[in-house]
């Protein structure tokens, strides 16, 4: 049988291969598929991992490592106990801002990244997260920001509250932008550094800093990106003047 002749040097090589997986990546990739195209719904309980292992025809051992991965990706939770099981997450960018958040926060713990390197990436990013804000804030917005505000003056700076609602500030304020994952990324940030826990917060510095808020609230009302900008500049420049010892810049 005469074999056919090898492709001539330079020509173009018909590909007709695809890579070759392993069965518990093929188990991850239907399941992450059925969740991302809808097929698998929010909140949605997937079937025991025997009654998987018979769908797929592999092993329980492969469908277990297939949904620790898809857990890692966040993609699914993994409750214990008789009710529990694996559950499709919420995927949009709220539940970004959340895993944003989770893989910092550990990070931080681990000491894999400073504090301050988290601190510095916020800073860089809210003040074209304000300007944005000013240029597309809804009423709705605005509204959210005053009445943050008037729940901080209603408090003392000693309130366990406080740390809390600087992060609901600041985040409602990057959410204004209309950029969502502007958004998700500023609240991440701020909820791992919560930088108000590391000041000298006196009655002054609340005070001034309530002042502050406000003045940034009446530029983004006023839709004035440059007023908004320099408010903001202020805003944390003067709260890292106040900060303790070596704790993170706010």
């Amino acid at each position: 049988m005469a074999l056919s002749n090898p492709p001539l040097a330079g020509s173009a090589v018909r590909s007709i291969g695809t890579e070759v997986v392993r069965p518990r990546q093929q188990v991850e990739e239907r399941i992450k598929q059925a969740i991302l195209d809808g097929e698998l719904k929010t909140g949605e309980r997937l079937p025991s991992e025997s009654e998987l292992a018979r769908q797929f025809a592999v092993s329980r051992t492969t469908v277990r490592e297939a949904l620790r991965s898809l857990s890692t990706q966040n993609l699914i939770d993994k409750v214990p106990g008789a009710n529990g099981g694996s559950f499709v997450r919420t995927v949009d960018h709220q539940s970004l801002g959340d895993m944003l958040s989770e893989s910092m926060g550990n990070l931080l713990s681990l000491g894999s990244i400073e504090p301050i390197e988290v601190n510095d990436v916020r800073r860089y990013l809210e003040l074209p997260a304000v300007r944005l804000a000013s240029q597309h804030r809804a009423v709705t917005d605005l509204d959210e920001l005053r009445e943050i505000v008037e729940r901080q003056k209603a408090i003392s700076v000693n309130d366990p509250a406080v740390p809390t609602l600087d992060v609901d500030f600041h985040s409602a304020v990057a959410r204004a932008s209309q950029n969502r994952v502007l958004s998700s990324f500023v609240h991440a940030l701020h909820e791992q550094v919560m930088p108000v826990r590391f000041l000298d917060l006196s009655e002054e510095v609340g005070s001034r800093s309530v002042q502050q808020h406000l003045r940034i609230i009446r530029a983004i009302e006023e839709q004035d990106a440059d007023e908004a900008e320099a408010a903001m500049a202020e805003h944390l420049s003067y709260l890292g003047e106040h900060t303790i010892g070596h704790c993170p810049t706010a």
